[in-house]
């Protein structure tokens, strides 16, 4: 039995990684989103076509976490991201097969942190505009003002 990955709804959804920083702006909702430290991790191993167990067995190679605090996190964070549809089931996929836990001697691991997916929606009006044609004479980013009131 194959578990299931996901893929990056894509072309609603758009990222960069900038400094460590995962950015992701959903161009249908107006939204965009921040990941840092173990989040980035996770949408790694998303963007890797990972399955779940594999990512979670990636998170136990770099952190000092339980593995049922592990699995518990990254179940709970993929809910997230397909709830904001950021992420969707990938049918094309078979799962990448999960990589066996090897001991590895003195290397310390990273303080576990759970993954946050920070969501901002202070720009949802300037992402939502047509470019072409909600603009004013200035051009982009400035919004037509409708003056028939």
């Amino acid at each position: 039995m194959t578990t299931p990955t996901f893929k990056i709804n894509s072309p609603t959804i758009v990222q960069e990684t900038i400094d460590g920083e995962v950015v992701i702006v959903n161009l249908a909702q107006g939204s965009y989103y921040s990941l840092l430290d173990t989040a980035t991790d996770i949408w790694s191993g998303i963007e890797q076509g990972l399955s779940q167990p594999a990512i979670v067995n990636k998170l136990l190679q770099l952190y000092d976490v339980q593995p049922d605090v592990a699995e518990t996190t990254v179940q709970t964070f993929l809910q997230q991201l397909q709830t904001e549809e950021i992420i969707v089931p990938d049918a094309n996929s078979n799962g990448a097969q999960v990589e066996e836990l090897v001991a590895q001697p003195n290397v310390v691991k990273t303080a576990f942190k759970a993954p946050v997916l920070s969501k901002y929606t202070d720009m949802e009006e300037l992402l939502a505009l047509d470019p072409i044609h909600d603009v004013d004479e200035m051009g982009w980013p400035n919004a037509q003002v409708d003056t028939a009131a």
